[in-house]
């Protein structure tokens, strides 16, 4: 069953939604720029500190790390093990399958297919610089600082930082808004025309809110309103 195509897209649908969960705090706790740089610092450190006595120093943070790593792998071995049947169903062919009224010439491939797969990619690639950037301050474009609030100022001061931030946002919003409601039926849960119509709402909703808190600290950094 975990080997099927069924089980297979729920296991992208499961993690999916584990990714997505995170990326609801995580915008969360980077909102928190606003409140000035104790605040933010400090939300910092408390992540290091999150569980204790209970769990040792970071231990938080480290199941975190360890879930988000073995959800992100689960994911993209399914979305690859899922790619590579539909080629081998296609005869290598791909996305050209039959001719219909909507693709005339036989290409069946979607925007949504598309941007998930090429948005997977890009959305990797960012989270490695991302991490290099603000978690472990090993690039650092503007100047390194030991403080989290100002290795943020000083990367999203910069012009092409923010762009670089804004390309993959948007790649990273496409994703979600196919990847919810790709999620939503693999789960099951478009079982009529009302509830698809209300599902494919909360997925805009969703991911409107995660690109747009996301993107919303360093276009203020780059324009001045956080400083």
């Amino acid at each position: 069953m975990a080997r099927s195509t069924v089980g297979l897209k729920a296991a992208m649908a499961v993690t999916g939604i584990i990714m997505v969960l995170f990326l609801i705090a995580h915008m969360y706790g980077n909102l928190k720029i606003f409140e000035g740089q104790l605040a933010f610092d400090t939300y910092s450190a408390s992540l290091r500190t999150l569980g204790e006595p209970i769990l040792p120093h970071g231990g938080a943070l480290w199941i975190l790390r360890i879930v988000l790593l073995a959800s992100v792998i689960i994911h993209a071995t399914a979305a690859i093990t899922l790619w590579r049947r539909a080629r081998a169903a296609t005869g290598g062919k791909g996305s050209r399958r039959y001719e219909s009224t909507a693709a005339r010439r036989g290409v069946q491939r979607t925007y949504a297919s598309f941007t998930l797969r090429w948005g997977g990619i890009v959305i990797a690639l960012f989270v490695i610089y991302h991490l290099l950037h603000l978690t472990a301050n090993v690039i650092a474009p503007g100047g390194a600082s030991d403080s989290p609030y100002m290795r943020t100022i000083n990367g999203f001061e910069i012009w092409w930082v923010v762009l670089s931030y804004a390309i993959a946002l948007a790649a990273l919003g496409f994703h979600l808004r196919h990847g919810m409601w790709a999620a939503f039926a693999s789960l099951g849960a478009n079982k009529s025309p009302e509830r698809r119509r209300n599902l494919n709402i909360v997925a805009i909703v969703i991911a409107l809110v995660i690109t747009v808190g996301f993107l919303v600290p360093p276009v203020s950094v780059l324009f001045g309103w956080v400083a």
